[in-house]
């Protein structure tokens, strides 16, 4: 009988092991491939940490304890928001969880490639050291993303909230990692039940980075202006702001669709449930937009910061407006 060499065999036995290792795994999930460590020069912007916080201040009000803001799936979420962004996977019949074939991981279209052993919930495992499966939640609207419009629809729509308060489906699980990333239009969250290897996330310009070639360009440093010599300003040139502007009403008002004089709207939001705009409004209305409506016009719910019958005074006001929400725009009804 042919024998085999010892040189032979002990890869064989090798592989025998790593495939042993590879079939089960602490929570009995399907194995995946496991991903590589975070780039070193991975950070969060002060506005993720600033919805982060939002967050755990939320679930601290029903006496939940705070979700640790893990590395890894902060990672995994500028990931995604940035592939959905600028490749669009969510075409035909794939959704917001869906992840395109235009980088280094595996294209999902998600509810179609979805089963058993196949699932893009694995897609932490697959990018990144963490352990384990989490389960995303996606916001989208036609706008630049403001942390206050985030939070509120994720508070107010069931879904979203369900993860964030542990309700309905996700009652009696605990989360012992959070990923958060918002660009551009797109915000995700990601929710585990595994602590993350990697640790906290830090936010940028907190900590030296390393320059590290990476796909994933870290987001910009937030730095203090530079404070020169004080000028003196002229009376004219000053801007009165309301002192201590009382809480609006719970009920937004409705601008009614009969008006007989035509006004100019300037417009921040659109497509929006009729709740979630009342609790906008409200919002706007106690800081710097006290003329703040609601307009409903073709089925459309829209929200309105200011309103003129002059187009001029509009265009003037716009131009201001531009600097908190630089896709407003002019509507007249």
């Amino acid at each position: 009988m042919r024998k085999l060499k010892i040189s032979t065999v002990l890869p064989l036995i090798g592989l025998l092991i790593l495939t042993s290792a590879m079939c089960t795994n602490a929570i009995g999930q399907v194995p995946v491939k496991q991903g590589n460590p975070v780039p070193v020069n991975f950070c969060i912007s002060p506005n993720v940490m600033e919805l982060y916080k939002m967050i755990n201040d939320y679930r601290q009000q029903y006496a939940l304890p705070a979700v640790p803001l893990s590395k890894s799936l902060c990672y995994v979420a500028a990931l995604h928001v940035k592939d959905l962004s600028l490749h669009h996977p969510d075409q035909g019949p794939c959704n917001f969880h869906s992840w395109s074939g235009k980088s280094f991981w595996k294209p999902f279209c998600y509810p179609r490639d979805e089963n058993k052993k196949n699932s893009v919930w694995d897609k932490p495992r697959e990018l990144t050291t963490y352990p384990s499966r989490a389960y995303e939640i996606v916001y989208w609207e036609n706008n630049p993303l403001l942390t206050d419009t985030i939070i509120m629809v994720w508070k107010t729509e069931d879904y979203f909230n369900s993860f964030l308060l542990n309700s309905g489906k996700w009652q009696g699980k605990q989360w012992n990692a959070l990923g958060i990333a918002v660009y551009e239009n797109y915000a995700c969250a990601w929710f585990g039940e595994v602590t993350d290897p990697e640790g906290v996330a830090s936010v940028c310009g907190t900590i030296p980075e390393m320059a590290v070639k990476d796909t994933l360009k870290p987001a910009p440093i937030v730095k203090k202006p530079k404070i020169n010599k004080v000028k003196p300003i002229k009376p004219d040139t000053l801007v009165s702001k309301p002192v201590d502007i009382p809480l609006p009403e719970p009920a937004a008002p409705v601008v009614s669709n009969d008006t007989a004089q035509k006004m100019y709207y300037i417009i921040v939001k659109t497509n929006l449930s009729m709740e979630v705009a009342t609790k906008l409004v409200n919002t706007l209305k106690a800081k710097d937009f006290p003329d703040a409506k609601v307009i409903t016009k073709d089925e459309k719910i829209r929200l309105s910061v200011f309103q003129s019958p002059t187009k001029s005074v509009a265009m003037t006001k716009l131009k201001e407006v531009k600097k908190t929400y630089k896709d407003a725009w002019l509507y007249k009804n």
